[in-house]
């Protein structure tokens, strides 16, 4: 193994998620993953607390990405609209190696009590992230709330169908991300 390579966080997420897939998440060890991935269990845990916080690597700079977006938005700019740019700043951020991760994470959510539970809180710090980059712009408590909770089920959807289409290669993130945003925002007004 050498001593040192670039790319040990992206590497041992690979790991993981080929793992979990193969065997199961609970059946997984860390020096497993860190086996798989060409690292020490030392260098495993520099970069992660434990085994769950594999699937939600790059939450921190996910959350910074949607509130940066928002609070770059127009003055102008509704929530919605607001949540939109935050969207489109944290799709830009996404390749295709998180196009091709997405449904192997997903299956490996699916399998998981455990990971389901660590995907929530995930959201909810998504959503934390929107609803105080909205607060800071003025946008009143409770439509903050709502505008950021709108935004993380748009990311989730867009994300589960751009990393589940066989589309146009090209065809990133954002556009799916906006059409779900769409279609939620449609969906809210025929609730009456």
């Amino acid at each position: 193994m050498a001593r040192w390579q670039p790319g040990a966080t992206q590497r041992l997420v690979v790991a993981a998620v080929d793992l979990f897939t193969e065997q199961g998440y609970d059946a997984t060890t860390v020096a497993q993953i860190a086996e798989r991935a060409g690292v020490t269990k030392s260098t495993f845990f520099r970069h992660f607390s434990d085994k769950r916080e594999l699937l939600v690597a790059g939450q921190e700079t996910l959350s910074r990405l949607l509130a940066d977006g928002i609070t770059e938005a127009p003055a102008g700019a509704s929530p919605l609209q607001a949540v939109a740019a935050g969207l489109e700043r944290a799709s830009g951020a996404m390749g295709p190696a998180n196009r091709e991760l997405g449904p192997r994470i997903k299956a490996a959510v699916a399998a998981s009590t455990e990971l389901q539970e660590r995907d929530a809180l995930k959201s909810v710090g998504l959503a934390a992230a929107m609803t105080a980059a909205l607060i800071a712009r003025g946008v009143p408590d409770a439509t903050a709330h709502l505008a950021g909770e709108l935004g993380v089920l748009a990311f989730k959807r867009g994300y589960a169908q751009w990393s589940e289409s066989q589309g146009d290669e090209a065809e990133g993130l954002a556009s799916h991300a906006l059409a779900a945003l769409e279609d939620l925002r449609a969906a809210t007004a025929s609730l009456g």
